[in-house]
């Protein structure tokens, strides 16, 4: 089941660019890139330190996409 998130869509609200992002987390602009593009699946410490950032729960930004059965 792959993870979705709204990295990007929360990003350009609060006009960030990736490597503002990426400094506000402490990771690399490449991290971000490949968060965004769904290749990149965080650590849970990562994904809190993002939605700490957008102000949002975790779960309003990272979801799990249900397989269709």
């Amino acid at each position: 089941m792959p993870l979705i998130n709204r990295v990007k869509e929360l990003r350009a609200r609060h006009q960030l660019t990736q490597g503002d992002l990426a400094e506000k987390v402490g990771v690399t602009r490449q991290t971000i890139i490949s968060l965004e593009k769904g290749s990149y699946t965080p650590s849970l410490m990562l994904a809190m330190h993002i939605a700490r950032v957008f102000e949002e729960p975790v779960e309003s930004i990272f979801t799990i996409e249900e397989e269709s059965q």
